[in-house]
């Protein structure tokens, strides 16, 4: 691929970048460098290689669902001052 300033202002116009002569002369070398770079992963083989989305095993770090006793209505409402006839209050919202 040719990188010359009519490539780093595409780009730039894509990303929506108003870039002046001066950063388009100073990203011109950093882009060719980019380009080079992923040339050389480009060339290794990975034919027999299989995708992978993941490095690291994703486990699921829940435990196990054992129901437990529950509390009873009056330990529930015990240290809440916002109570009435067995119920939490919550603000009005009307």
């Amino acid at each position: 691929m040719k990188v010359d300033n009519k490539l780093i202002k595409h780009v730039a116009s894509v990303a929506r970048l108003n870039l002046t002569d001066a950063e388009i002369k100073e990203f011109l070398p950093q882009l060719k460098e980019i380009l080079s770079a992923f040339s050389k992963i480009k060339q290794a083989n990975t034919d027999n290689v299989k995708p992978s989305y993941h490095v690291v095993d994703i486990k699921n770090a829940l435990r196990e669902d054992i129901p437990g006793k529950c509390l009873d209505n009056e330990t529930a409402l015990a240290n809440t001052k916002h109570k009435k006839d067995g119920y939490f209050m919550g603000p009005k919202v009307v």
